[in-house]
């Protein structure tokens, strides 16, 4: 029995701990939560009080937040070689927690239609949005990789969110931005990844169309 419980619902960030499992290859169980119902339960707020997904829990610990279960994981497995040595990983951390912080509160910003008043955009982490997307822009520009010279838990977790925000056009597509997200995807892991939450995806889908009354 696997001692790697992964929480998720497939319409969710977990799509990106999907992934990143599959990178690790090591086995896991996956246990289904539905929004506002078994989320909300009492079972799962022992584990993450927020009601929200991914988590996982490994060795009877829980982990929560997709940038520091991909770290947890790149460290606890590191026979899958997502963690560059400890002497290089500076460019590892900046950018899996620059993405998790200032990128992701600007585009959540740009998602609401929010915008920081120029006077006080020193109060805002991410300062505005044209600010956070020229550095990510930067980070992920003339190198292979975002840091060190192989794939890492950082080129996941960014190619992820890059990924993720062109799909919802929440991001310009840049050359910069579609070419890496074009490249960190381009994996077996991610494939199957994908193709196992389409399929739960799909049959989610299909539960609810049975479910509605007939007209």
């Amino acid at each position: 029995m696997a001692n790697l419980t992964f929480y998720t619902n497939p319409m969710s960030r977990g799509q990106t701990i999907r992934w990143m499992l599959e990178e690790v290859g090591e086995p896991y169980e996956t246990k289904l939560l539905d929004y506002g119902t078994t989320m909300k339960g009492e079972d799962y707020l022992a584990i993450n009080p927020m009601g929200k997904v991914p988590a996982i829990v490994h060795n009877g610990k829980a982990v929560t937040e997709v940038a520091a279960i991909c770290c947890y994981l790149a460290d606890a497995f590191p026979k899958a070689g997502l963690a560059p040595d400890p002497k290089d990983r500076a460019d590892y951390y900046r950018w899996i927690f620059f993405t998790s912080g200032p990128v992701e509160a600007a585009f959540t910003a740009r998602a609401m239609n929010w915008e920081v008043p120029a006077d006080r955009q020193a109060m805002a982490g991410f300062g505005n949005y044209d600010l956070a997307m020229d550095t990510l822009e930067q980070a992920v520009s003339g190198k292979q990789f975002i840091a060190g010279d192989r794939f890492t838990a950082a080129d996941l977790f960014v190619g992820a969110m890059i990924n993720f925000m062109l799909t919802f056009k929440l991001l310009d597509p840049r050359p910069a931005f579609t070419d890496y997200a074009r490249r960190m995807t381009d994996r077996d892991a991610y494939r199957r990844a994908s193709e196992i939450d389409g399929k739960l995806i799909a049959e989610a889908q299909a539960r609810q169309q049975a479910e509605q009354p007939a007209q």
